[in-house]
């Protein structure tokens, strides 16, 4: 259950010129994974964000390998990496509708408090779902 797949297919306003999705048309398409993990997980980023938590990203690694063109019907596929202290860390990748990698990228989020700006723990409900996930693994 760290896994989370998604399909989403490629829109014209997406790509340039050529048809190729444009680089930084990435970042929502793996923004949408981590948001459903999240869900998929019993976590609603709105409620979090109204009980005044915030999950800013901090660093992001991409890496490019193929392109992803106009009409393609992509799977986003979100992991949990780790999370330990005020971190969480997301290992993400897309696929093309053959499960050709094309993305890969690494996501390294904070929980803020929206009051203070300040990094906090994550809330207790969020890490005991963590905690289980890791209880399951092991």
């Amino acid at each position: 259950m760290k896994e989370h797949q998604l399909q989403v297919r490629v829109r014209y306003s997406e790509t340039d010129q050529m048809g190729v999705v444009y680089h930084g048309n990435y970042l929502p398409y793996f923004e949408i994974g981590r948001v459903e993990w999240l869900r998929n997980h019993g976590i609603s980023y709105k409620s979090m964000e109204e009980s005044g938590v915030a999950l800013p990203i901090v660093n992001i690694n991409i890496s490019y390998k193929k392109p992803a063109r106009y009409d393609d019907l992509l799977t986003v596929i979100t992991k949990l990496k780790k999370q330990s202290s005020v971190k969480i860390e997301f290992e993400c990748k897309i696929q093309s509708e053959n499960r050709e990698l094309l993305t890969t990228a690494d996501f390294i989020l904070v929980f803020v408090d929206l009051k203070t700006g300040k990094p906090m723990l994550p809330p207790s409900n969020i890490k005991a779902i963590i905690d289980s996930m890791e209880l399951l693994e092991n």
